[in-house]
């Protein structure tokens, strides 16, 4: 199973989202072909409610402990309670390209 899959799958069962996308986005990094580092997750659930921010992402970091120890480098959040979600028109901000060090760049990456 995929990082993508096991992390769609972890947060399904655990948050019972009303909307949930998991993006790989590590063709927009300093990372070989085929890489599963970098994720764009959006979450709209009940259990985000009354929670601050914080809060939220360390709920999707305990969850994704196993993930985020091994293939997975970095996750953008975007974590919403439904009411805010409808505020939003059920957008969710789109990811910035990426500014650590570019391909061309001798070590760098992000």
């Amino acid at each position: 199973m995929s990082a993508q899959q096991q992390i769609t799958e972890q947060l399904a069962v655990a948050l019972a989202p009303i909307h949930l996308e998991v993006a790989n986005e590590s063709h927009m990094h300093s990372v070989p072909p085929n890489s599963e580092t970098h994720f764009r997750v959006v979450v709209v659930s009940e259990a985000f409610s009354g929670l601050r921010q914080v809060a939220r992402h360390q709920k999707i970091y305990s969850l994704l402990a196993a993930q985020l120890e091994g293939p997975v480098h970095a996750l953008a959040l975007h974590t919403y309670a439904p009411g805010e979600w409808e505020a939003r028109a059920s957008v969710a901000p789109v990811s910035p390209d990426c500014l650590g060090g570019g391909k061309a760049d001798a070590g760098g990456g992000s």
